[in-house]
């Protein structure tokens, strides 16, 4: 009897080589924006300027640590009330968006971080806002038993903080590649291809025939047994 072979199919994911171009699809646009990103923004440039808190004649050295949370969190506040905004140039949005102060939870010591296009811009905000801290403190020294010194002035920044062009473009290619990678978890699988379904009609064609082809069982038929003389 002769048997037809029958063919073997290749899995799905690879008769469609579309659905899995999208995770080097998705790579490759993130990494073109992310750079494109990168070379078209206007750099920055960080300047952090110093201050510490100390405690005045016949009073608690622990309080200074204390009133040095205290300003790190009106730092900003109390820089545009008084004259950083006169000394830095700059309006007070610019002040709040751009300045950021930072405390260390073992010294009264304030760290003061501004931002800004040109690094003469970054360090005079810096250096502002430090000002303004230490008058406030010298006014209020009466009533808070501290003040606040000027540790160390800003220097001149010489490199943007900003990412780079390279660096945003491979941050970009992994957020592209990761959405790629969720677009094709949670798509929707195609149904059954019109090849694969051929095959499966074909596979079991020859099966039911040949089970169609076999005779019943023929039924005995009863013979008369001779009477006895």
């Amino acid at each position: 009897m002769n048997t037809t072979p029958t063919r073997a199919f290749p899995p799905a994911g690879l008769r469609r080589p579309g659905r899995w171009a999208v995770l080097p699809a998705a790579v490759l646009a993130g990494a073109v924006l992310g750079g494109g990103y990168g070379a078209l923004k206007t750099p920055q440039y960080a300047a952090t300027s110093y201050v510490i808190v100390v405690p005045a004649e016949k009073s608690d050295p622990a309080a200074a640590l204390g009133f040095a949370q205290a300003y790190g969190r009106v730092a900003t506040d109390i820089a545009v009330t008084g004259d950083a905004q006169v000394w830095a140039g700059v309006t007070a949005d610019t002040l709040r968006r751009s300045v950021q102060a930072a405390t260390s939870p073992d010294a009264p010591m304030i760290s003061i971080t501004a931002r800004a296009e040109k690094p003469a811009k970054a360090v005079s905000m810096a250096d502002g806002v430090a000002r303004a801290l230490v008058l406030n403190s010298t006014h209020v020294a009466g009533s808070t038993g501290v003040k606040v010194v000027q540790f160390s002035r800003a220097t001149k920044p010489v490199a943007p903080v900003s990412p780079s062009a390279p660096l945003s473009a491979l941050v970009g290619g992994c957020a592209g590649g990761l959405l790629g990678g969720l677009v094709l978890l949670v798509r929707p699988k195609r149904g059954t291809p019109r090849g694969e379904a051929r095959h499966s009609r074909q596979a079991t064609a020859p099966a039911t025939g040949a089970s169609a082809a076999v005779p019943a069982p023929a039924v005995a038929s009863h013979q008369p047994e001779p009477e006895a003389v």
